[in-house]
């Protein structure tokens, strides 16, 4: 027997019996479409929360000050404008661009018919490419502004739509900051990401000397951003801004540091491996839907040899060698397992098209192929014993078998 008429055999026990071979595929199929539909997930998620990450800017570096540990046997020293003159010299640190102090306050933004909650960053004009800040309207502030400590400000999309409505065009007004004014020059493009310090959309941005002078007080700094001359140096950068500081605040040891460095590098490092094992593991609970399939598999075929022993009898009787059997038989079950798991491949992707929110899903190429080769896997495996007992049973036994 050859393997068309092999193969034809297999399809017309599978036609004979089409409503238990589909419900047979279920277990597939919903394997299938899980592995493809959470591997899917987890990429979408891991290219968003990589772009919100980006949107920091990818040679940008925080300094944030911290409590040092009781065995630090100190109560640190806070980041001051001696520090951001020393993270300036290019002699002692060749690998940093700018370097800008500065100082955040949660304040009230009052523009006469609506107030809202926001935070006030105050710094100089090199914060906006530290931080990958985007002007929408108007301009930046300049060092000119600085110097004179002028209150000037630019919001964020949130602070102008919660202040003026959508669409507004608040360039030119006024507003009033903790009863302070300030006149509006700018607005920031929409960013929709905090990055884990705070979230830009609810800034405002004023030059340090306005902050200072009105607000906070010429004291400590609350941040300082560095931006690293390029992404390639933003390691070297890190380096440079540890050793730095390191030596200024008298630290011998980093776990006794006052201080804390934060980069978008480190964040997609951290992020990238989280999400890599939680992806896996939304992959590794969709296998265990598979082996449910496959075990499926078994059962129903082994079911079938029970039922069609006569048939196997009589085939046998007339001829057929062993091998027929088992390969008519094998290939039921890898019919069963790659049908199944071509409509899970369809259904999976299919999932992958419903809009998430601000993330889509996204197919992985190699999972759509590994579960197409787990499916045919699937097939061999749990189908290979039940073919070598249809294969091993004795022609006078099975057309005894009513």
């Amino acid at each position: 027997m050859n393997v068309v008429e092999v193969v034809r055999f297999a399809l017309r026990g599978l036609w004979a019996n089409r409503l238990r071979s589909l419900l047979t595929m279920l277990g597939i199929i919903i394997g299938i479409a899980a592995v493809i539909l959470l591997t899917a997930l987890g990429n979408g998620a891991s290219q968003y929360i990589q772009s919100q990450i980006a949107g920091l800017g990818a040679n940008s570096i925080t300094v944030l000050p911290r409590q040092p540990p009781a065995s630090a046997g100190t109560d640190g020293r806070p980041l001051t404008e001696a520090d951001v003159e020393a993270l300036g010299d290019p002699q002692g640190a060749p690998d940093i661009a700018s370097v800008s102090g500065v100082v955040t306050s949660s304040v009230t933004v009052d523009a006469g018919r609506a107030s809202t909650g926001a935070t006030i960053v105050g710094s100089t004009p090199t914060y906006f490419p530290g931080a990958n800040v985007q002007i929408a309207t108007g301009r930046a502030y300049t060092e000119a502004d600085v110097t004179a400590g002028r209150k000037v400000a630019l919001l964020g999309a949130t602070v102008v739509e919660d202040l003026f409505g959508a669409n507004a065009a608040p360039v030119g007004r006024s507003v009033l900051v903790n009863g302070v004014p300030f006149d509006v020059i700018g607005t920031l493009v929409p960013s929709g990401n905090g990055g884990g310090l705070s979230n830009p959309d609810e800034n405002v941005l004023t030059p340090l000397t306005a902050v200072q002078g009105s607000l906070t007080g010429f004291g400590d700094l609350s941040q300082i951003v560095v931006q690293a001359r390029s992404t390639e140096a933003q390691a070297a950068a890190e380096t440079e801004v540890n050793s730095i500081l390191d030596r200024r605040h008298g630290i011998e040891n980093a776990d006794d540091r006052d201080f804390q460095v934060i980069s978008a590098r480190q964040l997609a490092d951290v992020l990238d491996q989280t999400l890599g094992a939680f992806t896996l593991l939304l992959a590794a609970i969709a296998a265990i839907s598979l082996v449910v399939g496959g075990i499926g598999i078994t059962n129903i075929m082994l079911v079938s040899v029970t039922e069609r022993t006569r048939e196997i009898g009589i085939r046998k009787a007339l001829g057929a060698p062993p091998s027929a059997i088992l390969g008519q038989f094998l290939v039921e079950s890898i019919i069963l397992s790659l049908v199944g798991g071509a409509i899970g491949v369809a259904v999976g992707y299919a999932g992958t098209l419903v809009p998430l929110g601000d993330f889509r899903p996204v197919v992985v190429p190699a999972a759509v192929v590994a579960a197409v080769a787990v499916s045919a896997a699937i097939g061999i495996f749990f189908g290979a014993y039940p073919a070598r007992r249809a294969a091993r049973l004795r022609p006078i036994d099975a057309l005894r078998r009513e």
